[in-house]
């Protein structure tokens, strides 16, 4: 059961957004505007980037934190980039509660409106339920089709952006063996065959098939993240480097080496949605820490040392795994 004390003030229209605390300086933000999530601390340490030149006006879309992709994944004929969902005001459902383990949930929600149906023209309704946790924050997200004779399909991912102190020593791990669509190279298909993804150019990516969990190393303070997601088959990485971070009038031409987009999503087949029909997806953010002596590993795989990797499962928990010089 549920603590009917609320954890935060609700969203007000003047400011439009919503926190949740949970207490020992760990909270998380979201802005109506788009249900971006723009802020998530855990001791008070930013997980999220959010950039300096973002807009806040209610116009666009905010660059950075964990913006919400619907219907639409990339360019569309029929409206803005990456769908209407990021850039349409969302209400709040259910305001920040605790609840008995101390944990805080907030519930968004999305209904097709005279905007959404001028571009899409399909009744719809998302929920999309928060619960921030001691260092974990947790997205649930369904998706609801209450007509009675009309299908629709859809593309839907969180456009998450971690904070890194440098992106060039980020490790993502999990994408051996997956086939991925490179959008850099016209996109062309490969297929991964590295057992650790770093990021040394510009990177936009969408793996196809992947596994359920990923593990990002060298995050804030030299931690590591783990993301874990269910229906979510495919895993987006994306960093803009120099040249395309130039061409973005809301990023700041030297802000791409402390960004790192690992986006869950489905976006490479479209979600096929049934009169009366419902889906559910899910993801999962974890900041851990590891042993000091696994620090700066990419520093010495930069040298071109060999580097033996040794990853241990343990139920549904990655352990940090251990790097190896031989």
């Amino acid at each position: 059961m549920a603590n009917s004390a609320p954890a935060s003030s609700a969203a007000t229209q003047a400011t439009s957004v919503v926190v949740l605390d949970r207490g020992n300086n760990t909270t998380c933000t979201i802005n109506l505007h788009g249900a971006t999530v723009v802020s998530w601390r855990v001791n008070n340490q930013e997980q999220l980037f959010v950039s300096k030149l973002a807009s806040f006006d209610g116009k666009k879309a905010i660059r950075g934190g964990i913006p919400f992709v619907f219907p639409q994944f990339g360019p569309w004929s029929f409206g803005p980039q990456h769908g209407f969902a990021r850039v349409t005001r969302w209400s709040l459902e259910k305001p920040p509660e605790r609840m008995h383990n101390g944990d805080v949930e907030a519930i968004f929600s999305l209904m097709d409106n005279e905007f959404t149906r001028s571009m899409w023209n399909y009744q719809f309704r998302i929920t999309y339920r928060l619960i921030l946790r001691e260092k974990e924050l947790h997205f649930h997200i369904g998706v609801y089709n209450p007509s009675k004779d009309l299908s629709f399909t859809f593309n839907m991912l969180l456009h998450t952006y971690l904070k890194v102190p440098d992106v060039r020593r980020c490790q993502i791990t999990g994408l051996r063996g997956c086939t991925f669509i490179d959008k850099t190279r016209e996109g062309a298909i490969y297929q991964e065959g590295r057992e650790i993804v770093t990021i040394g150019e510009w990177t936009d990516r969408i793996y196809q098939h992947t596994p359920q969990e990923h593990v990002i190393t060298n995050v804030v303070s030299g931690r590591k993240m783990r993301l874990h997601k269910y229906n979510f088959p495919d895993t987006v990485i994306w960093n803009p480097w120099i040249d395309q971070a130039r061409e973005m009038s809301d990023f700041g031409d030297d802000e791409f080496p402390n960004m790192l987009c690992v986006e869950s999503g489905h976006v490479s087949s479209p979600v096929i949605l049934l009169p009366g029909t419902s889906f559910e997806a899910s993801q999962i953010l974890q900041i851990f820490e590891c042993p000091k002596e696994t620090e700066g590993d990419i520093e010495l795989a930069n040298k071109n040392k060999s580097i033996k990797n040794k990853q241990v499962r343990d139920g549904a928990i990655w352990k940090c795994f251990d790097l190896e010089i031989q």
